[in-house]
């Protein structure tokens, strides 16, 4: 006989367990079932352990760097092991106290196995069925292991199992230049790693502007990091601590040597073994929940929300949609994911933080593109902690007057960034920035000086 709840969750992530606590307070009869580990991918393979570990990155560089600040330290050594204990103290952390909340919450059980839907209203969970009026996915997803020729006979690492070494690899090649392959090159070659970095685009992050691209290159190569790029047609070679990359369509071809590889070209949903074709639940081309704005999947009363609906592949989106779902479903109020502002960042050092569109996007969506631009070099907080690198970035509809967007590739550019992000979604004229007071010495204060540069786009 089936055990009845009035609502399931299904996954522990970012989404899950702030729905399930508001579901239950509510009143509701709520599971929420976890076939792996609580906290989901942020907690347990992704923001907070990765995270740690460039925090010790940092630590580490700032030592080499020392002298430069009149700080004698000696020769710096990474102990790889006390790096792992820490990190995993601080995911363990996490991810106990996300379990303490859950078993602390009113109406709320935590169930342990993997779920399957054998019909719009049942799940079956190892030997036992549910039954529910409601079912919320929060399954997330994992690393695209790509077929590329070899993939079977090579060993290779993915954004989780990296995070199992314990010692230090002489000479990492990732496969992957976007925001996991290149806060993990940076990281290890602080770690004092070799790291070969190969991109199949013809430049790093091509989605950005270019002049964004080309700076996280040279703050890149600055650190010994090698760069190859418009790597086509990839090839596997090797074993155990002699594998090689070798791209037979690059102009010239490429071949590159190391001891350990990590795959970074991408993730996909855990969709595929739920059972969503027996909910009448349709996914995309890619395994990606198809939702609606409010997300509501194509089936009645199932809702997806984080990585699996394809929406936003990010921690605060994934809680920005639980936000939503509790909105509708609970309180009344119409939120929209389209109501949401693109924003990001990019965690090597200094960090990029980004917001809503990119002069190119900017151009091609048909704006009156106003653009300004400071480096990090007259910036009095950069100067003075010996962090000059990068750059601000804000783009300006110069009809309406309103941001469109920002890029903050500096020292604290992740947090300076969002006194812009918030005068955006308050869709106030940019002279709301230009006329505040900042305080001094900060990043922030030179935001609008940024903005009273502005000119028009000059871009391509």
């Amino acid at each position: 006989m089936a055990q009845r709840f009035d609502a399931i969750v299904v996954g522990a992530g970012q989404a899950g367990p702030s729905l399930a606590e508001r579901l239950g307070q509510s009143g509701r009869k709520v599971a929420v079932i976890e076939r792996k580990l609580v906290g989901g991918t942020c907690v347990n393979t992704g923001c907070i352990p990765t995270k740690a570990m460039v925090a010790s990155a940092y630590v580490a560089q700032q030592a080499r760097r020392a002298s430069s600040y009149g700080v004698h330290t000696g020769d710096v050594r990474v102990d790889m092991e006390a790096v792992w204990q820490r990190t995993q103290g601080i995911s363990g952390q996490s991810r106990s106290n996300v379990e303490k909340w859950l078993h602390g919450m009113p109406n709320v059980s935590l169930l342990r196995g993997h779920a399957a839907f054998e019909s719009p209203r049942t799940l079956r969970v190892g030997d036992a069925l549910i039954e529910a009026d409601e079912f919320f996915l929060n399954v997330g997803g994992r690393a695209v292991v790509p077929d590329f020729p070899g993939i079977d006979s090579v060993p290779y690492l993915t954004n989780t199992s990296i995070l199992q070494l314990r010692e230090l690899p002489k000479h990492l090649v990732i496969v992957g230049g976007s925001y996991i392959g290149l806060e993990f090159g940076q990281m290890f070659r602080r770690f004092g790693a070799q790291v070969s970095i190969v991109e199949r685009s013809e430049r790093l992050l091509p989605k950005e502007d270019p002049d964004v691209s080309a700076a996280v290159v040279d703050i890149l190569e600055r650190e010994g990091i090698e760069l190859h790029l418009a790597a086509e047609c990839i090839e596997l070679h090797g074993q155990a601590g002699e594998i090689s990359i070798a791209a037979r369509c690059a102009k010239p071809s490429l071949q590159v040597h190391g001891t350990h590889l990590l795959l970074a070209v991408g993730r996909r949903p855990n969709t595929d073994a739920l059972g969503l074709d027996k909910a009448g639940v349709a996914t995309d081309e890619h395994g990606y929940i198809t939702v609606d704005d409010q997300c509501r999947t194509s089936a009645d009363r199932i809702w997806a929300m984080g990585e699996c609906n394809g929406k936003g592949a990010f921690t605060h989106t994934a809680y920005n949609d639980y936000e939503i779902v509790a909105a509708n479903v609970l309180d009344g109020e119409p939120r929209r994911i389209s109501d949401r502002i693109l924003a990001y960042g990019l965690f090597i050092d200094p960090p990029l933080g980004r917001i809503g569109l990119t002069e190119q996007e900017a151009r091609k969506k048909g704006y009156d593109v106003l653009v300004g631009v400071r480096p990090m070099t007259r910036v009095g907080r950069a100067v003075e902690r010996g962090e000059t690198l990068g750059f601000m970035k804000v783009i300006v509809d110069g009809k309406s007057e309103q941001l469109l967007g920002a890029a903050i590739l500096g020292v604290s550019g992740d947090e300076a960034i969002h006194s812009l992000l918030d005068v955006m979604y308050a869709k106030a004229r940019y002279q709301t920035v230009t006329h505040a007071v900042h305080i001094h010495p900060t990043v922030s204060e030179l935001l609008p000086t940024t903005l009273q540069s502005l000119a028009p786009s000059q871009a391509g």
